[in-house]
């Protein structure tokens, strides 16, 4: 029987015990006779409250590292321990389930849903979690708030720049309280000043608690986590 991996404490008195723990992760697709190897071997744990940014060249098994995270992929070998729960172990309902209860997802192009406005938009992942409609509204109108876009609430997506369409992409993903926030390439999309704005709120949702794995090729977007991991054809080859 596989044991749960224990608890990890750090020195750094921001965080708290391990979150999730990756053990000899590996993802790999048939090619023909043989296998094209993504992720060989992953072991990573990162702590409640940690800001970790996954770094390496294009190819280097980043965003597939992500995707496993924040369980949208559950094909690969070895063990996801997330909160004290086997992901590995699950079926994919109780995966997906996993998923809507904590983890929010910060995309490179948005992801927002254009023919609903910015309201409306902050709403859909609270019915997803079947938030009483009341609840709801309180709960939208404290993140128009908080992030200051009370006037943008009845604009569509195309009526928005892209550091405003951003910064409605991390209200989104934080508006359910979750404990992981996933982001892959951030401000890949957005001109410099915008890109920092944007990690300046993230940095600010960390601070506040938040844990955050973000992937990057940006040094300056990096310099703004905890720890970096640097990925390789598919291998963790450095920690930072």
């Amino acid at each position: 029987m596989t044991e749960e991996p224990q608890a990890m404490t750090t020195t750094d008195p921001a965080v708290g015990e391990t979150l999730l723990s990756l053990r000899n992760v590996e993802k790999s697709y048939p090619t023909g006779p043989t296998r094209t190897w993504v992720l060989r071997q992953i072991a990573l744990d990162v702590a409640q409250g940690d800001f970790v940014t996954l770094m390496g060249p294009s190819g280097a098994g980043k965003t597939t590292l992500l995707s496993i995270l924040g369980m949208l992929d559950g094909e690969f070998d070895g063990e996801y321990w997330f909160a004290g729960e086997p992901a590995h172990a699950m079926k994919p309902r109780q995966r997906q389930e996993l998923h809507k209860k904590n983890v929010g997802f910060v995309f490179q192009h948005y992801h927002l849903l254009d023919d609903l406005t910015v309201y409306e938009n902050l709403d859909l992942p609270l019915s997803y979690r079947d938030v009483p409609r009341k609840e709801r509204q309180g709960r939208v109108a404290e993140a128009l708030d908080r992030f200051g876009i009370v006037a943008k609430k009845d604009l569509y997506p195309s009526q928005l720049s892209g550091g405003q369409q951003q910064l409605v992409a991390v209200a989104r993903a934080v508006i359910a309280e979750p404990k992981l926030i996933l982001a892959d390439e951030p401000t890949g999309s957005l001109h410099s000043s915008q890109g920092m704005q944007i990690m300046e709120l993230l940095k600010k949702l960390n601070e506040g608690g938040v844990t955050i794995v973000q992937v990057t090729h940006d040094e300056r977007v990096a310099a703004f986590s905890k720890r970096t991991v640097l990925l390789k054809d598919g291998w963790i080859v450095d920690r930072l």
